[in-house]
């Protein structure tokens, strides 16, 4: 039997005025979850610097409580902003890069 891992779905915009409504809620995911926290992006139509940021401070905080936690199903939108900020490395979640190339 596999272990159970709290998933959680963000959908539509991921910036700068999404982030102070969606920052205490996501802290409050992290403090809930057990030792693992996945977060799946795939519903992200816009992200930001902002919301960039907001995923870094999560990642950090998870590794200051030993907690993992998973980035996954990127939208093409994530995947852009990693792209174009080469940041992938940071996160350290694996990417799905899509067939489709950009119009």
């Amino acid at each position: 039997m596999s272990e159970l891992v709290p998933e959680y779905p963000l959908t539509g915009d991921l910036t700068i005025y999404q982030v102070a409504e969606l920052k205490p809620r996501l802290e409050n995911w992290l403090q809930q979850a057990d030792p693992r926290l996945e977060i799946d992006l795939a519903g992200i139509e816009n992200i930001d610097s902002a919301g960039l940021q907001l995923l870094a401070l999560l990642k950090q905080e998870s590794l200051a409580q030993g907690k993992t936690l998973c980035l996954r199903n990127h939208s093409p939108a994530v995947q852009h902003l990693y792209e174009k900020l080469n940041v992938a490395a940071f996160f350290g979640d694996p990417l799905v890069l899509s067939a489709q190339g950009e119009k």
